[in-house]
């Protein structure tokens, strides 16, 4: 199986560009993941995945959750994440909302083949095994991923 695997925050999600993001995650706050704009193009973006949908790939969000929060504020921001995929037409086939700092190698493993890993964390595509990855930071997303339905 050929599988991308998207992480959110820093990725698809301007969650840092929102002032006061850590303040809010420290308060419990879920205002980030409610009004964080994409960092792509979405309408562009969602074309390429829908396309590489129909020739087989398999598309993964992995995502950490807010790092030391209670098990209620956890319930509110998996809501907030799956809200804002569904308002900016992310389409995915497969969801993991975990812990921070779980290693999303583990969310995904069992699916087998190559996997695309796309975060804009170092250390988490550092420690990526399952294939390739991407780093969003520094590299046009869109045109890499354009370039997979080519192949």
């Amino acid at each position: 199986m050929k599988t991308l695997v998207f992480d959110m925050d820093g990725t698809i999600v301007d969650f840092y560009g929102v002032n006061g993001w850590l303040e809010d995650l420290q308060t419990e706050q879920t205002r980030p993941y409610d009004i964080a704009e994409p960092l792509w193009d979405m309408d562009e973006l969602n074309t390429v995945l829908e396309e590489l949908q129909k020739i087989g790939w398999h598309i993964v969000v992995t995502s950490w959750l807010a790092k030391q929060s209670t098990e209620q504020y956890k319930t509110l921001v998996r809501r907030a994440k799956l809200e804002w995929l569904a308002r900016n037409g992310f389409p995915y086939d497969e969801i993991h909302l975990v812990q921070y700092g779980t290693t999303k190698a583990n969310c995904t493993r069992k699916l087998g083949g190559n996997q695309i890993l796309v975060d804009d964390n170092k250390t988490v595509r550092e420690g990526w095994h399952l294939g390739e990855t991407i780093d969003p930071t520094t590299e046009n997303l869109i045109e890499i991923l354009k370039t997979l339905l080519d192949k």
